[in-house]
């Protein structure tokens, strides 16, 4: 049994907190393509593969919200972030129920 429970948070309240002016890092780990399809604009690009070797990226004391299209990949994402120590949330729905801003392209 898993000691850590990833905590989650819905899209809705990831609005709030962004509205709110709250500190906080928001990664998403979708695809390139998705990525590129529309994303929060406050978000960092990380693809879940490519998530270990670039973990140098984050900080492990601030809180990240992990975002992906449903919810899945950003789940794995912070089962492993857990794991290592990091301060993580995942966005259940993901992009899909994200009714917040969305930035296009790179």
């Amino acid at each position: 049994m898993q000691s850590n429970k990833v905590r989650l948070q819905l899209p809705f309240e990831v609005k709030n907190r962004l509205n709110r002016g709250e500190k906080f890092t928001i990664i998403d780990v979708r695809e390139q393509d998705e990525w590129e399809s529309g994303h929060i604009p406050e978000a960092k690009h990380i693809p879940l593969g490519q998530l270990e070797s670039r973990l140098n990226e984050l900080d492990p004391m601030e809180l990240t919200v992990v975002v992906c299209r449903s919810g899945n990949r950003s789940n794995i994402a912070c089962d492993f972030l857990l794991a290592m120590n990091y301060n993580v949330i995942n966005m259940p729905g993901g992009m899909t129920a994200w009714q917040g801003d969305i930035q296009h392209g790179n």
